[in-house]
């Protein structure tokens, strides 16, 4: 018997992984570069969150532009696009000496060209070549954000000790260019097969059984349903607690008493455990209920919130990261596979891109909460044990997601 043949659609995966790791990796890991740039520029903590939080609500609305733009014109031409702007931004952000250019170059045209390059961009032209397998490769694409989040954290942190915040940047952009590149022009495919991932035979047989599929739903019909909703603000908490721990993290532990190494590390960690946590969660992702696995996720991230601003010792700090780590991921993934479920593969790529508009929201919102919650009482609690609470909460909302095989008549009574 012959061995069955590689599916491409595996290289797109890869390919995508790295991406993300790329691009979500820098939005995530704002933390090494929060407190240099404050003080080489003289901006105050407050004045540097509000930049970093106008660029997470760039960063989300630019995400259903790129989604049209795909629709449109297809996915390379959007991330050739996206690759440009990085370039660009990055060096008009290291040539800038007050404010407004560094609001304008880093707060605005760098999020919308890592916008560009994001898993909104990426999670479309997955979500077309995979049907059976479609969970875990959604999984594995999340990986790229966590391995981001592992090794971009110390890099950048070590890069920026022995360099300067400028230097490592424009490094960023280099090796950000010289992947990106070929990887959009010779892995990114737009035509799938029309069987996808279940084999030709059984597809055929599929087809054959469910005779002619039932006329969808548009997109502004969907986005009057309560599952979009409910996914809008699952990732609506999602985004206020990882970019309230990207860019507050380090700033966090640093001021209770940890050394800006072992904060990198214990953020790092995170993202660490969270790939092997994605690689364990992808494989049960088309097996069990996505929304008690989502649920799930939630629940555990808001107790490690609690958690993670608690910790006084070396070994509390790690312990909380390493299970916190365990879950970190997998929200996203979650989120667009059931959004694929629920509305079909037509339409993953606009209501993705209008559902992470939410998370940017909650981005936004943890950026400038965090700098003015603790510059206004001096404690990290109001910011991180918020992010606990609606983590809890968003647990219990995605329990109320509908299952796989929603019908279309309930979608539109729902």
């Amino acid at each position: 018997m012959a061995a069955p043949r590689w599916y491409f659609g595996w290289n797109i995966v890869a390919a995508a992984a790295v991406l993300t790791l790329l691009s979500t990796g820098m939005r995530l890991s704002f933390g090494p570069f929060f407190l240099p740039i404050a003080r080489d520029l003289g901006f105050s903590r407050s004045l540097l969150a509000t930049i970093v939080a106008v660029g997470m609500i760039i960063y989300g609305l630019a995400m259903p532009v790129a989604g049209v733009l795909i629709a449109r014109f297809g996915t390379k031409p959007v991330l050739l696009t996206g690759t440009a702007l990085v370039v660009a931004s990055v060096l008009w952000s290291v040539t800038a000496t007050s404010a407004l250019p560094f609001l304008l170059a880093f707060g605005v045209l760098l999020s919308v060209g890592l916008a560009f390059v994001s898993p909104v961009s990426l999670t479309p032209v997955i979500s077309h070549w995979f049907t059976r397998e479609r969970g875990k490769a959604l999984f594995y694409l999340s990986t790229g954000s966590m391995a981001g989040m592992a090794l971009m954290t110390p890099v950048l942190t070590a890069s920026i000790e022995a360099f300067g915040w400028r230097p490592t940047l424009v490094g960023f952009a280099v090796v950000f260019t010289l992947f990106t590149l070929p990887a959009a022009l010779l892995v990114i495919r737009e035509g799938a097969p029309e069987h996808t991932d279940v084999g030709a035979e059984e597809f055929a047989a599929q087809r054959a059984r469910s005779g002619t599929p039932p006329a969808s739903l548009k997109a502004r019909e969907a986005m009057r349903t309560a599952p979009f909703w409910k996914v809008v603000f699952g990732l609506f908490c999602c985004g206020f607690s990882m970019n309230l721990l990207g860019t507050h993290g380090m700033p966090m532990l640093m001021d209770h008493g940890f050394d800006a190494f072992s904060s990198s590390m214990g953020i790092g960690l995170i993202g660490v455990v969270a790939i092997g946590g994605t690689l364990v969660l992808g494989r049960v992702a088309d097996r069990l209920q996505r929304r008690n696995i989502l649920a799930t996720i939630y629940f555990i991230r808001g107790l490690g919130f609690f958690a993670l601003v608690a910790v006084g010792t070396h070994w509390e700090l790690y312990v909380a990261a390493a299970i916190g780590g365990l879950v970190w991921a997998g929200s996203i993934a979650m989120s667009s596979a059931i959004l694929a479920d629920v509305y079909g593969v037509r339409l993953v790529g606009v209501l993705y891109g209008m559902a992470f508009v939410g998370h940017q929201v909650g981005g936004m919102l943890s950026s400038w909460l965090g700098g003015w919650g603790y510059e206004t009482f001096h404690t990290h609690w109001v910011a991180f044990g918020l992010a606990g609470a609606l983590l809890v909460t968003a647990g219990v909302v995605s329990l109320q997601l509908p299952r796989k095989g929603f019908t279309l008549m309930a979608r539109a009574a729902a």
